[in-house]
């Protein structure tokens, strides 16, 4: 329950950057993006999370909501496979451009959420 909840205050974190600087997010996805392990930290991340919230799901006060985004997060990996690398790296720069606006009301979603993520994983 530990790794969700840090994964609920990562969120959070990372959250708080989309709210106070979007461009700051957006040029950090476009820099980001352009690194050797990019695609396969993209991957790797989300398929390593996704097998968390699979594992304790049933440990959380949401098991259906972690089930759910286990197998989310597991399917977004495999696509990302999928499209692969160059693809991958298009779709991010394209995103980073085209909704810079739309992240800093992202971001406190985001923020509600990974609050909740981390609530929901620490009070079972």
């Amino acid at each position: 329950m530990t790794i969700i909840a840090a994964f609920g205050l990562l969120m959070m974190c990372l959250s708080v950057f989309m709210i106070i600087k979007p461009d700051y997010w957006s040029d950090a996805i476009i820099k980001f993006s352009k690194m050797t392990y990019f695609h396969w930290f993209e991957v790797l991340s989300r398929f390593i999370f996704g097998c968390v919230f699979l594992y304790y799901h049933q440990s959380t006060q949401s098991p259906l909501l972690f089930n759910f985004l286990g197998y989310l997060l597991i399917a977004v990996s495999i696509g990302l496979l999928i499209v692969g690398e160059n693809n991958h790296q298009r779709f991010a720069l394209w995103s980073a451009h085209k909704f810079r606006k739309i992240f800093r009301p992202a971001g406190f979603l985001s923020f509600a959420f990974g609050l909740y993520i981390f609530y929901i994983s620490i009070n079972h």
